[in-house]
């Protein structure tokens, strides 16, 4: 059903390059699915999907939403269901939903 990028043995794969990154001011408003390559930086809000290579939810950004990625950090206030390998939650992080991670890290 959801699926991320083919993963990359980093033992033997060069270095990779720098994520182009995306930033969400706090007047952005999406309602719908944002396909974002690289990292996106959300301090605004989004209804609906986010599917990138990584996502940070800032402290003053809102999802109500799924978000698919590799990597994603969450400080801000998250409805919805994250699916990613990767996942920390910063101590201001407001969470109403489900979690599917591989490593989780949380701030105390």
């Amino acid at each position: 059903m959801f699926s991320l990028a083919h993963r990359v043995d980093t033992r033997t794969a060069p270095a990779r390059e720098a994520l182009p990154v995306s930033i969400l001011e706090r007047a952005f408003v999406v309602h719908g699915v944002l396909d974002c390559e690289g990292e996106v930086r959300i301090h605004g809000r989004i209804f609906g999907r986010v599917n990138a290579d990584r996502l940070v939810l800032a402290s003053d950004g809102c999802v109500e939403c799924d978000i698919v990625a590799n990597e994603v950090h969450i400080a801000g206030r998250l409805i919805g269901r994250v699916f990613a390998p990767t996942v920390s939650i910063d101590e201001t992080a407001d969470i109403t939903g489900r979690i599917f991670h591989t490593n989780l890290t949380a701030a105390r």
